[in-house]
């Protein structure tokens, strides 16, 4: 039996409809019970459980061949990093207490560091908790999700501009959320390697004028980039809400990618390919198949 964290996100619900459709038994955790519906009348078991309650938590992954768990965003924090390590740390805790044979973490490229990369500091953080567990652990280090690029989808689509943090000429590693739900069912179906590290990137890099030349197609008008400065990240992030700690580490990201620090660490690492194009990508997000 295989347990799934986040079921009801991008990537989760696509792990487990992977593992439902191979024939496997799936324990979806959820908040509410009432999202999963359509994962429950696929044949999953529905357990509602906050990733804070550790007791129920240590229930919910008992009897688990397999469990796939995230350390999922909130953009609101003060303290991202504090809280996301009593998270990572607290998983780390379950996994154990309940004998979990096998733990896939979604992480990210960029991991392997623990200073310089922003956000993916988290992950980090992450991955040397689970390591501390002693059990067999795939970690499913994961480019830039294509779906990020939702977040411009309206002067993209009202004023043809792309606006990004990403120099224009920059091809970095994108990958689509579909292609990280099939890999971390397929890491799940692998079993216990001891530690094993996926690299996971799409067809292709990508830069933000790739990005603009995708959407320029699906929506049949001129889309140009627009490049900002870094430093007007963080008072756009806070205009968006997002909190000035938040802020300040998606400045450190963008600064990660600029200097070339936010990226795969190579040597024993398995790199795998997605299937998705960002032109597939982008017209899901657009409605435009």
């Amino acid at each position: 039996m295989f347990v799934i964290t986040g079921a009801t996100g991008n990537t989760g619900s696509i792990a487990a409809q992977t593992l439902l459709k191979a024939g496997k038994q799936v324990r979806v955790v959820v908040r509410s019970a009432a999202k999963a519906k359509a994962l429950a009348e696929q044949g999953a078991e529905v357990v509602e459980a906050d990733l804070n309650d550790e007791p129920a938590l240590t229930r919910a992954f008992q009897g688990a061949e397999g469990v796939f768990v995230l350390s999922p965003p909130d953009m609101t924090l003060t303290d991202f990093l504090g809280e996301r390590k009593k998270l990572t740390d607290r998983l780390a805790r379950v996994t154990q207490a309940a004998g979990v044979q096998h733990v896939v973490f979604l992480s990210s490229v960029g991991a392997q560091h623990s200073a310089g990369t922003g956000m993916i500091r988290s992950t980090h953080a992450g991955e040397q908790a689970l390591r501390g567990t002693g059990l067999p652990v795939t970690f499913v280090r994961a480019a830039y999700f294509m779906e990020n690029w939702g977040a411009v989808l309206h002067p993209v689509q009202a004023d043809g501009v792309l606006p990004t943090f990403i120099a224009a000429k920059k091809a970095i590693p994108m990958v689509a959320t579909r292609d990280i739900g099939k890999c971390v069912a397929q890491a799940l179906l692998d079993g216990p390697r001891g530690t094993r590290i996926i690299e996971l990137r799409g067809p292709a890099d990508v830069s933000p004028e790739g990005v603009a030349a995708a959407f320029a197609k699906i929506l049949g008008r001129d889309v140009k980039v627009a490049e900002a400065p870094l430093e007007a990240v963080v008072p756009t992030f806070i205009s968006f809400g997002i909190s000035e700690n938040v802020a300040g580490l998606f400045r450190e990201l963008y600064e990660g990618v600029a200097n070339g620090k936010v990226d795969y660490e190579g040597g024993q690492a398995e790199r795998q390919h997605g299937s998705t194009t960002i032109e597939e990508a982008l017209r899901t997000l657009t409605g435009k198949q």
